[in-house]
Protein backbone atom coordinates (compact mmCIF):
# COMPACT_ATOMS: atom_id res chain seq x y z
CA UNK A 1 0.00 0.00 0.00
CA UNK A 2 2.89 2.01 1.01
CA UNK A 3 4.36 1.95 -2.69
CA UNK A 4 1.54 2.59 -4.19
CA UNK A 5 1.90 6.51 -4.87
CA UNK A 6 5.51 6.50 -5.94
CA UNK A 7 4.79 3.35 -8.39
CA UNK A 8 1.54 5.58 -9.85
CA UNK A 9 3.98 9.02 -9.88
CA UNK A 10 6.60 7.19 -11.48
CA UNK A 11 4.59 5.09 -14.39
CA UNK A 12 3.47 9.03 -15.84
CA UNK A 13 6.85 10.10 -15.32
CA UNK A 14 8.00 8.89 -18.49
CA UNK A 15 5.32 9.58 -20.54
CA UNK A 16 4.86 13.18 -19.15
CA UNK A 17 8.62 14.12 -20.09
CA UNK A 18 8.76 11.91 -23.77
CA UNK A 19 5.76 14.26 -24.46
CA UNK A 20 7.22 17.34 -23.43
CA UNK A 21 10.10 16.60 -25.47
CA UNK A 22 7.96 15.47 -28.61
CA UNK A 23 6.25 19.15 -28.46
CA UNK A 24 10.14 20.67 -28.19
CA UNK A 25 10.81 18.34 -31.23
CA UNK A 26 7.97 19.58 -33.32
CA UNK A 27 8.29 21.99 -36.32
CA UNK A 28 4.61 22.90 -36.20
CA UNK A 29 5.13 23.95 -32.86
CA UNK A 30 8.44 26.26 -33.58
CA UNK A 31 6.39 27.55 -36.20
CA UNK A 32 3.65 28.33 -34.42
CA UNK A 33 6.18 30.58 -32.44
CA UNK A 34 7.95 31.63 -35.05
CA UNK A 35 5.28 32.93 -36.70
CA UNK A 36 3.61 34.63 -33.46
CA UNK A 37 7.34 36.14 -32.62
CA UNK A 38 7.63 37.70 -36.08
CA UNK A 39 4.67 39.26 -36.09
CA UNK A 40 4.97 39.86 -32.09
CA UNK A 41 8.40 41.98 -33.35
CA UNK A 42 7.16 44.43 -35.62
CA UNK A 43 3.58 45.52 -33.43
CA UNK A 44 5.84 46.39 -30.51
CA UNK A 45 8.00 48.08 -32.79
CA UNK A 46 4.95 49.90 -34.01
CA UNK A 47 3.60 49.92 -30.72
CA UNK A 48 6.51 51.94 -28.86
CA UNK A 49 6.58 54.51 -31.28
CA UNK A 50 3.13 55.04 -31.67
CA UNK A 51 1.50 54.03 -29.14
CA UNK A 52 3.66 54.55 -25.93
CA UNK A 53 5.39 57.71 -27.65
CA UNK A 54 9.04 56.39 -27.75
CA UNK A 55 10.31 58.01 -30.91
CA UNK A 56 14.03 56.60 -30.96
CA UNK A 57 14.56 54.31 -33.43
CA UNK A 58 18.25 54.54 -34.09
CA UNK A 59 17.98 53.69 -29.90
CA UNK A 60 15.41 50.81 -30.10
CA UNK A 61 17.75 49.23 -32.66
CA UNK A 62 20.83 49.31 -30.42
CA UNK A 63 18.64 47.90 -27.59
CA UNK A 64 17.99 44.97 -30.26
CA UNK A 65 21.57 44.19 -30.88
CA UNK A 66 22.13 44.72 -26.94
CA UNK A 67 19.65 41.46 -27.08
CA UNK A 68 20.86 39.45 -29.51
CA UNK A 69 24.99 40.18 -28.27
CA UNK A 70 24.04 38.52 -24.73
CA UNK A 71 21.37 36.43 -26.21
CA UNK A 72 23.76 34.73 -28.77
CA UNK A 73 26.66 34.47 -26.57
CA UNK A 74 24.30 32.46 -24.02
CA UNK A 75 23.13 30.26 -27.09
CA UNK A 76 26.82 29.54 -27.20
CA UNK A 77 27.03 28.48 -23.82
CA UNK A 78 24.41 26.09 -23.67
CA UNK A 79 25.17 24.69 -27.17
CA UNK A 80 28.43 22.94 -28.43
CA UNK A 81 31.10 25.06 -29.28
CA UNK A 82 31.51 23.44 -33.29
CA UNK A 83 28.90 25.86 -34.10
CA UNK A 84 31.66 28.77 -33.63
CA UNK A 85 34.94 29.50 -34.55
CA UNK A 86 37.64 32.00 -34.94
CA UNK A 87 38.16 34.37 -37.76
CA UNK A 88 41.68 34.71 -39.45
CA UNK A 89 42.42 38.94 -39.04
CA UNK A 90 41.91 40.69 -42.19
CA UNK A 91 40.97 38.07 -44.75
CA UNK A 92 37.68 36.87 -42.99
CA UNK A 93 37.00 39.76 -40.37
CA UNK A 94 36.91 42.73 -42.98
CA UNK A 95 33.64 41.29 -45.02
CA UNK A 96 32.19 40.51 -41.34
CA UNK A 97 33.14 44.32 -40.09
CA UNK A 98 31.52 45.26 -43.66
CA UNK A 99 28.46 43.45 -42.88
CA UNK A 100 27.31 44.35 -39.58
CA UNK A 101 27.60 48.26 -41.34
CA UNK A 102 24.56 46.55 -43.56
CA UNK A 103 22.79 44.44 -40.75
CA UNK A 104 22.92 47.67 -38.09
CA UNK A 105 21.88 49.83 -40.81
CA UNK A 106 18.71 47.62 -41.99
CA UNK A 107 17.66 47.48 -38.76
CA UNK A 108 17.78 51.04 -37.72
CA UNK A 109 16.57 52.21 -41.40
CA UNK A 110 13.43 49.64 -41.12
CA UNK A 111 12.74 50.78 -37.31
CA UNK A 112 12.71 54.55 -39.20
CA UNK A 113 10.63 53.47 -41.67
CA UNK A 114 8.14 51.82 -39.18
CA UNK A 115 7.79 55.59 -36.91
CA UNK A 116 6.70 56.96 -40.44
CA UNK A 117 4.46 54.82 -41.90
CA UNK A 118 1.92 52.37 -41.65
CA UNK A 119 2.95 48.72 -40.82
CA UNK A 120 0.70 48.01 -44.47
CA UNK A 121 3.01 50.27 -46.43
CA UNK A 122 6.03 48.82 -45.03
CA UNK A 123 5.20 45.28 -45.33
CA UNK A 124 3.81 45.84 -49.19
CA UNK A 125 7.30 47.61 -50.15
CA UNK A 126 9.19 45.15 -48.48
CA UNK A 127 7.52 42.74 -50.99
CA UNK A 128 9.77 44.25 -53.68
CA UNK A 129 13.31 42.87 -51.71
CA UNK A 130 12.75 39.56 -54.28
CA UNK A 131 13.15 42.01 -57.25
CA UNK A 132 15.70 43.70 -55.93
CA UNK A 133 17.45 40.58 -55.13
CA UNK A 134 17.00 39.08 -58.71
CA UNK A 135 18.13 42.29 -60.23
CA UNK A 136 21.49 41.93 -57.64
CA UNK A 137 22.07 38.98 -59.32
CA UNK A 138 21.56 40.11 -62.84
CA UNK A 139 24.64 42.80 -62.16
CA UNK A 140 26.66 39.50 -60.26
CA UNK A 141 25.75 37.41 -63.77
CA UNK A 142 23.99 34.52 -62.23
CA UNK A 143 21.99 32.36 -63.85
CA UNK A 144 18.09 33.24 -63.01
CA UNK A 145 15.16 31.48 -64.78
CA UNK A 146 12.51 32.89 -66.44
CA UNK A 147 9.56 31.66 -64.56
CA UNK A 148 11.19 33.24 -61.59
CA UNK A 149 11.86 36.88 -63.46
CA UNK A 150 7.85 36.85 -64.63
CA UNK A 151 6.78 36.05 -61.29
CA UNK A 152 8.18 39.12 -59.81
CA UNK A 153 6.01 41.50 -62.50
CA UNK A 154 3.01 40.70 -60.56
CA UNK A 155 4.57 41.79 -57.13
CA UNK A 156 5.89 44.92 -58.83
CA UNK A 157 2.40 45.55 -59.77
CA UNK A 158 0.38 45.39 -56.69
CA UNK A 159 3.04 47.46 -54.84
CA UNK A 160 2.37 50.19 -57.11
CA UNK A 161 -1.19 49.59 -56.64
CA UNK A 162 -1.59 49.42 -53.02
CA UNK A 163 0.62 52.86 -53.01
CA UNK A 164 -1.89 54.13 -55.04
CA UNK A 165 -4.69 56.99 -53.86
CA UNK A 166 -4.96 57.00 -49.96
CA UNK A 167 -2.67 54.79 -48.00
CA UNK A 168 -0.91 56.97 -45.55
CA UNK A 169 2.32 57.61 -45.91
CA UNK A 170 5.08 60.93 -46.29
CA UNK A 171 7.67 61.78 -48.55
CA UNK A 172 10.00 61.34 -45.94
CA UNK A 173 8.30 58.00 -45.17
CA UNK A 174 8.61 56.81 -48.53
CA UNK A 175 12.01 57.88 -48.84
CA UNK A 176 13.12 55.67 -45.94
CA UNK A 177 11.21 53.36 -46.73
CA UNK A 178 13.18 52.55 -50.19
CA UNK A 179 16.07 52.98 -48.18
CA UNK A 180 15.00 49.60 -45.84
CA UNK A 181 13.94 47.75 -48.81
CA UNK A 182 17.05 48.23 -50.57
CA UNK A 183 18.97 47.42 -47.59
CA UNK A 184 17.07 44.36 -47.06
CA UNK A 185 17.95 42.62 -50.45
CA UNK A 186 21.57 43.41 -49.78
CA UNK A 187 21.64 42.05 -46.38
CA UNK A 188 19.59 38.47 -48.17
CA UNK A 189 22.54 38.53 -50.92
CA UNK A 190 25.28 39.34 -48.45
CA UNK A 191 24.21 36.97 -45.47
CA UNK A 192 23.79 34.25 -48.12
CA UNK A 193 27.72 34.67 -48.79
CA UNK A 194 28.59 35.04 -45.03
CA UNK A 195 26.13 31.67 -44.76
CA UNK A 196 27.12 29.31 -47.48
CA UNK A 197 30.12 31.29 -48.96
CA UNK A 198 34.03 30.99 -48.15
CA UNK A 199 33.06 32.05 -44.69
CA UNK A 200 30.43 29.15 -43.97
CA UNK A 201 29.10 30.73 -40.39
CA UNK A 202 26.74 29.01 -38.53
CA UNK A 203 23.93 31.87 -37.98
CA UNK A 204 24.16 32.19 -34.36
CA UNK A 205 27.77 32.56 -34.38
CA UNK A 206 27.29 35.37 -37.73
CA UNK A 207 25.02 37.21 -35.11
CA UNK A 208 27.10 36.93 -31.92
CA UNK A 209 30.27 38.36 -34.42
CA UNK A 210 27.90 41.46 -35.73
CA UNK A 211 25.53 42.28 -33.10
CA UNK A 212 28.06 43.87 -30.91
CA UNK A 213 29.27 46.26 -33.84
CA UNK A 214 25.89 46.49 -34.93
CA UNK A 215 25.19 48.05 -31.57
CA UNK A 216 27.96 50.16 -31.47
CA UNK A 217 26.91 51.89 -34.75
CA UNK A 218 22.99 52.04 -34.21
CA UNK A 219 24.01 53.86 -30.28
CA UNK A 220 26.79 56.66 -32.72
CA UNK A 221 23.67 57.02 -34.99
CA UNK A 222 21.19 57.40 -31.98
CA UNK A 223 23.75 60.25 -30.77
CA UNK A 224 24.54 62.03 -33.87
CA UNK A 225 20.50 62.21 -34.58
CA UNK A 226 20.50 63.74 -31.33
CA UNK A 227 18.47 61.12 -29.85
CA UNK A 228 20.35 60.32 -26.72
CA UNK A 229 20.01 64.33 -26.48
CA UNK A 230 16.18 63.94 -26.88
CA UNK A 231 16.62 61.08 -24.36
CA UNK A 232 18.46 62.84 -21.63
CA UNK A 233 15.99 65.79 -21.60
CA UNK A 234 12.84 63.90 -21.92
CA UNK A 235 14.31 61.31 -18.92
CA UNK A 236 11.91 62.63 -16.13
CA UNK A 237 8.81 61.74 -18.17
CA UNK A 238 10.64 58.44 -20.02
CA UNK A 239 12.03 57.42 -17.13
CA UNK A 240 11.23 53.20 -16.11
CA UNK A 241 9.70 54.44 -13.28
CA UNK A 242 7.78 57.22 -14.34
CA UNK A 243 6.94 55.33 -17.95
CA UNK A 244 6.88 51.23 -16.95
CA UNK A 245 4.18 50.74 -19.73
CA UNK A 246 7.00 52.21 -22.62
CA UNK A 247 9.91 50.32 -20.96
CA UNK A 248 7.76 47.14 -20.77
CA UNK A 249 6.60 47.29 -25.15
CA UNK A 250 10.62 48.36 -25.65
CA UNK A 251 12.38 45.50 -23.69
CA UNK A 252 9.78 43.10 -24.92
CA UNK A 253 10.87 44.59 -29.13
CA UNK A 254 14.25 43.80 -27.63
CA UNK A 255 13.70 40.16 -26.76
CA UNK A 256 11.87 38.94 -29.10
CA UNK A 257 14.08 40.30 -31.66
CA UNK A 258 16.98 37.55 -30.43
CA UNK A 259 14.01 35.25 -29.82
CA UNK A 260 12.50 35.56 -33.59
CA UNK A 261 16.34 34.95 -34.31
CA UNK A 262 16.88 31.59 -32.86
CA UNK A 263 12.81 30.28 -33.84
CA UNK A 264 13.46 30.68 -37.37
CA UNK A 265 17.11 29.12 -37.03
CA UNK A 266 15.18 26.01 -34.99
CA UNK A 267 11.96 26.33 -37.48
CA UNK A 268 14.24 25.95 -40.64
CA UNK A 269 15.87 22.94 -39.00
CA UNK A 270 12.40 21.15 -38.13
CA UNK A 271 10.42 22.38 -41.23
CA UNK A 272 10.75 22.27 -45.24
CA UNK A 273 11.47 25.36 -46.99
CA UNK A 274 7.84 24.91 -48.48
CA UNK A 275 6.37 24.86 -45.25
CA UNK A 276 8.54 28.28 -44.19
CA UNK A 277 7.79 30.00 -47.10
CA UNK A 278 3.77 29.59 -46.51
CA UNK A 279 4.30 30.80 -42.72
CA UNK A 280 5.92 33.85 -44.49
CA UNK A 281 3.12 34.63 -46.18
CA UNK A 282 0.72 34.10 -43.71
CA UNK A 283 2.64 36.40 -40.99
CA UNK A 284 2.38 38.74 -44.24
CA UNK A 285 -1.58 38.31 -44.53
CA UNK A 286 -1.73 38.09 -40.44
CA UNK A 287 0.29 41.35 -39.71
CA UNK A 288 -1.67 43.43 -42.57
CA UNK A 289 -4.98 42.29 -40.80
CA UNK A 290 -3.58 43.12 -37.36
CA UNK A 291 -1.93 46.33 -37.94
CA UNK A 292 -5.08 47.71 -39.73
CA UNK A 293 -7.39 46.57 -36.84
CA UNK A 294 -4.98 47.67 -33.98
CA UNK A 295 -3.42 51.10 -35.74
CA UNK A 296 -7.05 51.89 -37.20
CA UNK A 297 -5.59 52.03 -41.26
CA UNK A 298 -7.73 52.94 -44.01
CA UNK A 299 -7.78 50.94 -46.93
CA UNK A 300 -9.18 52.07 -50.19
CA UNK A 301 -10.83 49.76 -53.03
CA UNK A 302 -7.55 49.96 -54.90
CA UNK A 303 -5.23 49.84 -52.35
CA UNK A 304 -6.78 46.42 -51.02
CA UNK A 305 -6.67 45.27 -54.60
CA UNK A 306 -2.58 46.23 -54.48
CA UNK A 307 -2.39 44.29 -51.19
CA UNK A 308 -3.92 40.91 -52.46
CA UNK A 309 -2.27 41.06 -55.81
CA UNK A 310 0.83 41.30 -53.81
CA UNK A 311 0.20 38.59 -51.07
CA UNK A 312 -0.68 36.13 -54.00
CA UNK A 313 2.72 37.26 -56.31
CA UNK A 314 4.59 37.16 -53.28
CA UNK A 315 2.97 33.02 -52.44
CA UNK A 316 4.12 32.28 -55.87
CA UNK A 317 7.25 33.42 -56.18
CA UNK A 318 8.41 31.78 -52.99
CA UNK A 319 6.94 28.75 -53.95
CA UNK A 320 9.17 28.74 -57.59
CA UNK A 321 12.10 29.62 -55.63
CA UNK A 322 11.47 26.37 -53.18
CA UNK A 323 10.94 24.20 -57.03
CA UNK A 324 14.23 25.70 -58.03
CA UNK A 325 16.08 24.92 -55.44
CA UNK A 326 14.68 21.06 -55.09
CA UNK A 327 15.48 20.65 -58.30
CA UNK A 328 19.05 21.87 -58.29
CA UNK A 329 19.38 19.51 -54.99
CA UNK A 330 18.07 16.60 -56.81
CA UNK A 331 20.87 17.31 -59.37
CA UNK A 332 23.35 17.79 -57.54
CA UNK A 333 22.20 14.41 -56.43
CA UNK A 334 22.06 12.64 -59.07
CA UNK A 335 25.57 14.22 -60.63
CA UNK A 336 27.26 12.82 -57.34
CA UNK A 337 25.83 9.46 -57.84
CA UNK A 338 26.96 9.20 -61.06
CA UNK A 339 30.20 10.36 -60.41
CA UNK A 340 30.29 7.47 -57.00
CA UNK A 341 29.10 4.73 -59.86
CA UNK A 342 32.12 5.62 -61.99
CA UNK A 343 34.88 5.60 -59.16
CA UNK A 344 33.68 1.80 -58.12
CA UNK A 345 33.54 1.18 -61.55
CA UNK A 346 37.32 2.11 -62.06
CA UNK A 347 38.40 0.29 -58.94
CA UNK A 348 36.69 -2.94 -60.25
CA UNK A 349 33.83 -2.37 -57.37
CA UNK A 350 31.07 -4.25 -58.30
Amino acid sequence: MDKSPHSHSHSHSPSSSSSSADVLSSGGFWLLIWLVNNIGVTLLNKSAFQSVDFKYPFFLSSLHMAFNTVGSHVYHYFTSSSNKRALLPGVETTPIYLFSIVFSLNIAIGNVSLRHVSVNFNQVMRSLVPALTLAFGLLQRKSISRQKSLAVLPIVLGVALSCYGDMSYTALGFFFTCCCVLLAAVKVVASGEMLTGSLKLHPVDLLSKMAPLALLQCLALSLATGELGGMRERWGEISPTAAPQMWTVVLLSGAASFTLNICSLVANKLTSPLTLCIAANVKQVLMIIFSTVLFSVEISAVNGVGIGVVLVGSARYSYICVLEKEQMQRRQQMQQGDGNGEMQALRGVP
